[in-house]
């Protein structure tokens, strides 16, 4: 028996609001049925992952313990301009001069997330780590 990983629930106090910005992020609309003030939102991924917004009333207080780590189909710099454009802060900069790295970001209510380098970059690279964990060719 296994399980498989059905959708990442993210705690928020604007669930359309945080769900628009998210939709911009990874470049796919918000179910039809979500409306600004509903207190969740959801974005189905074409992999069959979901992307799940929940109002909650406490507010974010310290670092994540999960963070999404997003691999772009260009090149990692251009995403980072990109993302700067739709609303996310750079919280870290990993970049390092041979061009491995990766940049760590929140979203407008400071979830962090890490953009790595894309499949072209990290197949001309080695492996590298974000955040406590390694991973290949970030």
């Amino acid at each position: 028996m296994r399980s498989t990983l059905f959708n990442v629930a993210i705690d928020c106090a604007d669930a359309y609001g945080l769900a628009r910005f998210w939709s911009e992020v990874v470049g796919h609309p918000l179910n039809d049925d979500d409306h600004p003030g509903e207190s969740t939102a959801v974005i189905a991924l074409p992999n069959g992952l979901h992307l799940y917004f929940a109002e909650v009333a406490e507010t974010k207080t310290a670092k994540n313990r999960v963070h999404l780590c997003l691999r772009p189909d260009g090149p990692r710099d251009a995403e980072v301009e990109r993302l700067k454009g739709v609303g996310a802060t750079v919280v870290a900069d990993r970049r390092t001069a041979d061009g491995a790295g990766w940049v760590v970001f929140a979203d407008p209510e400071g979830n962090e997330f890490c953009v790595l380098r894309s499949a072209a970059e990290r197949a001309a690279g080695e492996a590298g780590t974000c955040g406590s964990a390694t991973v290949p060719g970030s």
